[in-house]
C-alpha cells in the first residue's frame, strides 16, 4: 500500500466562553459530532491515519482524541505549537525537518494555513471549511521529497457536511 498524507483542518469550535484565549477554545456540539464522523469515514473509505501531527490548540487536541476514538488500531499523536495559526510555509518547513513517515499522517491544524496546503499540494483552491479533510496518495515515482506536490495525488475530499446525510 502506498503511504497516505492527509491535511486536515480541526473541527467546529465554540465562541460561547468570551473569557477563554482562542488558544482554548474547545469543540462545539456540532464539531464533537464532525469530528467523530470523520474518523468513521476515513476508517470506512480505508485513509485512516496511524500518526497525526497536530496544533497544540484545544479544538484540534480535541478533534485528534474524537478521531482516534473512532479510528480502531493505535495512533500516535504529537502536539506542536509550531501548527497553532500556521502559514503553509511554516507548516512545510516544519515538516521538512522530519523524515517522511512510513505510514499514513495527517496534518491538523487552522485555517489559512491548511486551505493553502491543500491548494499547495492539489493545485486547487477549495473552500475548506471546519473538519474538511484532503487525502493524498504517494505517487509510485523516484521524487525524494515528501513534501513535494509532484510526489502526491488527490485522492479524497472529505466534508462534514456530506456526511450529514
Amino acid at each position: 500500500m502506498l503511504p497516505r498524507l492527509l491535511l486536515m483542518r480541526h473541527a467546529k469550535s465554540s465562541w460561547s466562553d468570551g473569557e477563554l484565549s482562542d488558544h482554548e477554545r474547545p469543540l462545539n456540539d456540532r464539531g464533537r459530532r464532525a469530528a467523530t464522523a470523520i474518523g468513521a469515514a476515513l476508517t470506512a473509505r480505508g485513509f485512516a491515519p496511524d500518526i497525526i501531527w497536530s496544533s497544540d490548540a484545544k479544538r484540534t487536541r480535541e478533534t485528534a482524541m474524537r478521531l482516534i476514538r473512532a479510528i480502531p488500531g493505535a495512533q500516535t499523536v504529537n502536539y506542536t505549537a509550531e501548527f497553532y495559526h500556521a502559514s503553509a510555509e511554516t507548516v512545510l518547513r516544519a515538516c521538512g525537518r522530519e523524515v517522511e513517515p512510513d505510514q499514513p499522517l495527517m496534518l491538523l491544524g487552522h485555517n489559512p494555513g491548511w486551505s493553502q496546503l491543500h491548494a499547495y499540494f492539489t493545485g486547487q483552491r477549495h473552500d475548506y471549511p471546519t473538519g474538511a479533510c484532503t487525502v493524498l496518495t504517494r505517487k509510485q515515482n523516484d521524487i525524494s521529497d515528501w513534501l513535494d506536490p509532484a510526489a502526491w495525488t488527490f485522492t479524497d475530499l472529505i466534508l462534514p457536511r456530506s456526511l450529514d446525510r
